[in-house]
């Protein structure tokens, strides 16, 4: 990778925290637990990035919802959002930036361990997520999963194969530039 100056390495973690905090809000209410392309947005940021600064950028994006502004599903934020039901994902999309991170580094020329990346990323933000809306919701973990991980499994699927489609061409051409 080129060696770029601090502002530029700044400037292009702040465009993507801003890319996430674009997308992170739309969502799709099915229920406690809303489908939102937070996720698709962050594995953006790790192709255009890489593991370190694309962790960086969904870092930035949470601080920024933590602190009220309305970046988190549903157009809501503050710190009730990260202590409420659905904390547990949000904290977990940092252990699934970093570990789908990891494979899209090294081994960003084959996408079926990226998509295998990505998937045991998810899977680790599951896990917190559901530990959590147990917690919360006082539910047991088999209901937290009926209600926060199964309904998304299907669609979270298809956004990691869209990543894993269009994340390869994004860095290709970002390298071409002379940009990553």
């Amino acid at each position: 990778m080129v060696k770029k100056s601090k502002i530029y390495q700044m400037t292009i973690i702040g465009v993507m925290a801003a890319v996430i905090c674009i997308l992170g809000p739309l969502s799709i209410p099915i229920g406690v637990v809303p489908v939102t392309f937070t996720n698709l947005a962050i594995y953006f940021s790790l192709y255009a990035l890489g593991i370190k600064r694309g962790t960086v950028s969904y870092l930035i994006y949470m601080l920024i919802g933590f602190i009220g502004l309305p970046v988190f599903s549903n157009f809501s934020g503050g710190p009730s959002k990260l202590l409420g039901p659905t904390g547990g994902f949000i904290i977990g999309f940092i252990f699934m930036a970093a570990i789908s991170g990891y494979f899209i580094d090294c081994f960003f020329n084959s996408r079926a361990l990226c998509f295998l990346g990505m998937v045991l990323g998810m899977a680790v933000c599951y896990a917190f997520g559901t530990i959590w809306l147990s917690y919360q919701g006082k539910l047991t973990i088999g209901a937290a999963v009926a209600v926060g991980v199964t309904p998304f499994i299907l669609g979270d699927l298809i956004k990691i194969l869209i990543a894993a489609v269009l994340g390869p061409q994004i860095r290709k051409r970002l390298m071409k530039a002379g940009l990553f």
